[in-house]
C-alpha cells in the first residue's frame, strides 16, 4: 500500500494515514507537569514519526512546529513563572558519569554538571521541553533556542533499545523515539507507572499497522 498518495484519507488528528492512525487508542491523561513538543518543520517521517502521537497522550500540552521562538512562554503560548522550574530532553552526553550510573533518567544544571539532588530536581518540575525531528534537526532546535539553556537538562539512559527496531535506524545506542522518550520521562514525573505501557501500547499499534501495510498483497 502507498501512503503517500492523495487517495489515502489522513487523519485531521494524528495527521498520519487512515490506515496507520490509532487515535482510537489514545485517551488523553490529566498531567500536572506541562509538556511541549518542538518539531522541526523539515521532519519528514509522518509515517513512523510519534511526535504528535505523544503530545496527544496528554491534557495539558502543546505541539509546535518551527525553528525558533524568542523565549519560552512564546513557545509554550502562555506566561511560565519560572524557566529554572522546567526540563528540556537533552541530546547529551552519550556517556554518564559513574555517580548517575544505574538511573534511566539524569538531570544536569545548566552548565551540564550533575545535580546533587536528583528526585528534588525531577520533583519541582513544572514542564518539559521535547524536541523532535532527526538527530541533527533536534540539534539545530537546540542552537537556535538561546532559553533552552536556561533550563534544566534531563537525560535518558533507557534499558532497552527502541522498539522501531530494524524499521528505523537510530543514531545512537540510548536513541529512542519521541513517544518512548516522553512515555520514560513522564512516568516518572508524573508518578504513574502505568503511563508507559499505556503510550507504548499506542506505539506497538503503529508499528504493526506500518508492517501491515508495507505486506505485498497476495496474487489475484
Amino acid at each position: 500500500m502507498n501512503l503517500e498518495t492523495p487517495s489515502v484519507e489522513t487523519c485531521p488528528r494524528c495527521l498520519k494515514a487512515a490506515p496507520l492512525c490509532v487515535c482510537a487508542k489514545i485517551e488523553p491523561i490529566a498531567n500536572r507537569v506541562f509538556v511541549l513538543v518542538l518539531q522541526h518543520p523539515q521532519e519528514q517521517d509522518r509515517d513512523l514519526g510519534t511526535a504528535r502521537l505523544a503530545f496527544l497522550h496528554f491534557s495539558q500540552a502543546a505541539f509546535k512546529v518551527g525553528l525558533s521562538w524568542p523565549n519560552l512562554s512564546k513557545a509554550v503560548g502562555r506566561p511560565v513563572a519560572d524557566p529554572k522550574r522546567w526540563g528540556v530532553l537533552y541530546l547529551g552526553p552519550a556517556i554518564l558519569p559513574p555517580e548517575a550510573q544505574g538511573r534511566d533518567i539524569v538531570v544536569l544544571d545548566r552548565k551540564g554538571a550533575l545535580d546533587p539532588a536528583q528526585d528534588k530536581a525531577l520533583d519541582e518540575l513544572d514542564g518539559v521541553v521535547v524536541l523532535d525531528g532527526t538527530w541533527s534537526q533536534a540539534k539545530a532546535l537546540w542552537w537556535r533556542n538561546a532559553w533552552l539553556l536556561k533550563l534544566r537538562r534531563v537525560v535518558l539512559d533507557p534499558k532497552a533499545p527502541s522498539r522501531y527496531g530494524k524499521l528505523r535506524k537510530e543514531p545512537r545506542r540510548e536513541s529512542v523515539s519521541t513517544l518512548e522518550a516522553t512515555a520514560i520521562l513522564m512516568s516518572r514525573l508524573e508518578a504513574r507507572p502505568d503511563l508507559q505501557p499505556r503510550m507504548l501500547a499506542c506505539f506497538d499499534a503503529l508499528l504493526q499497522r506500518y508492517r501491515d501495510s508495507r505486506k505485498k498483497p497476495p496474487p489475484a
